[in-house]
């Protein structure tokens, strides 16, 4: 069995690259090639156990990610499993995993949801998963202005300092969140906050707005008034989002949503190819108008679709560590790749 540390998954992980793989695994979602199962949440004093799984034909592996929250911090461990045995062929740590293919799903929605000239984009966050959220969407639309907001001045000044170096962007931090709204054709929330992070009557008539935050039922990045205005809702689940999107639970509360509204990203990306005549992923869009919404709570296929490309690499680099575990072997020690 195969061990990938963080260090393995960083030295071989790219976002251009887990684009693709996030791509094809919600196609793989729509042709009935893979099936996700939602979030579930195990809790006990000082910790919360979240496990979620996911099968899929196309690649012929199947896997669950698991992790952990307390007082001390977040981990994270994916395990990968071959379809035909059943066996348990890797374990990877997975906060970086998780971090790329969080952004890799916004990546995908914005390709199919939003103009192919958008330029501009307004961001709510300047932690880690705001970094991969900005890369992602920089990686598939041609970004010249990023305006970043965050309650921290300080945050959100290092914030676009570093990712304008990293990316080579103009990344303005924004003095009050209406400045990283009003007038802006793409808005990308990802933040912990529990409560809205900005006005939806402050956006653009035909923005697309991207909310990665919340997966709680308790928390809304999102106001009631962005749904209102929705003239289309995408989930990256339907069923996932109907079982923890906060935001979602609470415009239906406001009767500014129904569930009826909701589509699949799948369908979008599956849509997508048909109209383009291709097999396989392909860029396309419909005139439109109004705001739409995109609501991301992360998927176990998105870990599983990264786990399998990540041993396929570290298989073909000879990275990462091999654990004895067949028959015969135990009690061998660990042999680095």
């Amino acid at each position: 069995m195969l061990y990938l540390t963080e260090d393995d998954v960083t030295r071989l992980i790219d976002m251009p690259t887990v684009l693709g793989v996030v791509e094809r695994a919600f196609l793989g979602l729509a042709r009935g090639e893979a099936e996700n199962v939602p979030r579930m949440r195990a809790r006990t004093r000082g910790v919360t156990l979240h496990s979620m799984s996911a099968a899929a034909s196309y690649l012929g592996f199947s896997g669950w990610k698991n992790y952990t929250t307390t007082a001390q911090g977040t981990r994270f461990l994916v395990g990968l499993h071959e379809n035909i045995s059943g066996r348990l062929v890797a374990l990877i740590e997975a906060n970086r995993l998780g971090q790329v293919r969080t952004g890799a799903a916004t990546g995908v929605a914005v390709r199919y949801l939003s103009s192919v000239d958008t330029d501009e984009v307004g961001l709510f966050g300047t932690g880690w998963q705001a970094e991969s959220q900005l890369a992602a969407v920089a990686a598939v639309r041609p970004l010249r202005r990023v305006v970043v907001y965050s309650r921290s001045a300080e945050r959100r000044e290092a914030f676009a300092r570093k990712m304008s170096e990293r990316l080579m962007l103009d990344v303005a931090p924004a003095a009050v969140a209406r400045e990283a709204v009003e007038g802006l054709p793409l808005i990308v929330t990802a933040t912990t906050s529990e409560t809205p992070v900005f006005d939806g009557e402050w956006l653009a008539e035909n923005a697309v707005v991207c909310a990665v935050g919340s997966n709680w039922l308790h928390k809304a990045e999102l106001d009631a008034a962005v749904f209102r205005r929705a003239t289309r809702v995408v989930c990256d689940s339907v069923a996932a989002c109907r079982h923890e999107a906060g935001d979602m639970a609470a415009a239906l509360a406001a009767g500014t949503f129904t569930w009826d509204r909701a589509e699949e990203l799948a369908k979008v990306v599956e849509s997508g190819c048909a109209a383009a005549g291709r097999s396989e992923t392909s860029e396309i869009h419909e005139d439109r108008h109004g705001v739409v919404v995109f609501k991301s709570v992360g998927l176990a296929i998105e870990d599983l679709a990264v786990a399998v490309h990540l041993v396929a690499q570290a298989q073909s680099q000879r990275v990462g560590i091999v654990l004895p575990v067949e028959e015969g072997m135990r009690g061998l020690p660990p042999t680095r790749v």
